[in-house]
């Protein structure tokens, strides 16, 4: 195109004057500091906020008061219905009752949801109160390094899966029985996803005097016979395939197991690796990002939060610094980052949730869910962390509390000593680590 007269002078005279304009905004800019010295001082958004000093005071108090809750095993709590032994967890479905017309006929379900008082609940109660003190006792201990904490977490750890008499079998066959069955369902294998978050506490125990090698022996052996039954047992396989938050259940429980022992072995991770990547994101989440087998559920906005915080922690458990399962997508559907995306809004403001209102405590929703803070280091999202910071801490009550399997976000974002599981004379191999846990909790990024 020629360049007429016009052009010419007007691009000239924006070259003479943009040294001039560029040394006025400077100016400009230098005043604005000068007259408001707050502006420089305020704190940048960060994706990686101080869990610890977040979470401090909660943690303290929280464990403090579990500080004088005795341990309460599965033999201390006996159902008559049970077909297994005193050491066999068992648990009745809420919303199954009696047939009065055929009192000897399998329970029958109410559609009206009508729970049952006489629904055996005692064993799944105590597994939920365990993920309650073990976590925060550990958490108490990885700031303070009181050996207090440590030494009561190690108490419930050893009636719960050290001790023969009181431990609990590594298996969930009889989880959400329907009487007279004497089988339990594949419904039953999400009461146990808590024991992602007391695997994740155990790095962080072992380098106190709390536990013993020969204990620390005794309870790798369990976590790794129930990973065995979570892979071998049907009634775990179909719990495995199931397209809800059935089945991220059971993938979290086998992750964080699998990652507890993966110096001496990571077969596992990387078999549970290829699962995510082919299995699990295929069958539960759809093109625009949402979980539809959670929208049909009697709590759909309740069920979908419990599934993304699993499967944000499951992408935490994962990924490693060679490859991350943050970043996976499906050539024809969508991965993590589409799912963080579409629900962050309604995180934001649950008013703006487009699907039916939960039955059940929907206005006590959300709580301060862990995945928008994994999202957020996961993907660099400073709004992510600033929402999770300004939300509740902590569920109201204990029904609330079966779908929140993560309460204390400092074990995940904390990297412990390495080591491994020791043999059954050979104390615990640490490597060698500059960094120490207890005086800087949050300083760096699980490296995986």
């Amino acid at each position: 195109m020629a360049v007429t007269r016009r052009t010419f002078c007007s691009q000239a005279a924006t070259l003479l004057l943009s040294p001039s304009l560029l040394r006025a905004q400077t100016q400009s800019t230098q005043t604005q500091s000068t007259q408001n010295p707050s502006s420089q001082t305020q704190p940048k958004p960060t994706a990686r906020p101080d869990v610890a000093s977040i979470d401090h005071d909660r943690i303290l108090a929280q464990a403090n008061r579990y500080l004088t809750q005795p341990p309460v095993p599965l033999t201390t709590l006996p159902s008559p219905r049970s077909p297994g032994t005193p050491n066999d967890f068992y648990s009745e479905p809420e919303d199954y009752l009696p047939d009065p017309a055929n009192p000897t006929a399998p329970w029958v379900q109410h559609a009206d949801g009508t729970p049952n008082p006489d629904a055996f609940t005692a064993h799944r109660d105590a597994l939920l109160n365990l993920s309650l003190y073990v976590p925060a006792l550990t958490a108490a201990y990885l700031l303070t390094s009181d050996p207090r904490y440590a030494q009561q977490a190690a108490a419930h750890l050893r009636v719960w899966f050290i001790t023969p008499a009181t431990s609990m079998t590594p298996s969930l066959q009889y989880a959400q029985t329907i009487p007279p069955s004497k089988s339990g369902r594949l419904e039953g294998v999400v009461e146990a996803v808590h024991l992602a978050e007391v695997v994740q506490s155990l790095p962080f125990l072992i380098n106190s005097e709390a536990i013993t090698s020969e204990e620390l022996t005794t309870l790798t052996k369990w976590f790794t016979d129930y990973f065995e039954w979570l892979n071998t047992s049907r009634l775990a396989g179909l719990a495995r395939d199931n397209k809800s938050h059935h089945g991220t259940s059971w993938l979290l429980q086998a992750s964080a197991i699998a990652h507890l022992t993966e110096l001496t072995d990571d077969r596992p991770l990387t078999t549970l690796r290829h699962q995510y990547k082919t299995s699990t994101l295929r069958a539960q989440i759809v093109a625009d990002g949402t979980f539809p087998h959670e929208l049909t559920t009697p709590n759909p906005y309740r069920n979908t939060l419990f599934n993304l915080d699993m499967l944000t922690a499951i992408c935490l458990l994962l990924s490693t610094r060679f490859e991350s399962v943050w970043e996976y997508e499906l050539q024809d559907g969508p991965g993590m980052h589409t799912v963080i995306a579409r629900l962050y809004p309604y995180l934001l403001n649950r008013g703006t949730w487009p699907y039916p209102a939960d039955a059940a405590y929907f206005t006590a929703l959300p709580i301060r869910p862990p995945s928008l803070l994994f999202a957020a280091r996961a993907y660099d999202r400073p709004e992510y962390a600033a929402l999770w910071k300004t939300l509740p801490p902590d569920p109201p009550n204990m029904e609330l509390q079966r779908t929140f399997p993560i309460r204390q976000p400092l074990l995940w974002v904390t990297r412990p000593k390495p080591w491994l599981p020791p043999g059954p004379t050979q104390k615990p191999k640490l490597s060698a680590s500059n960094e120490t846990p207890a005086q800087s909790p949050d300083t760096s990024a699980r490296s995986r």
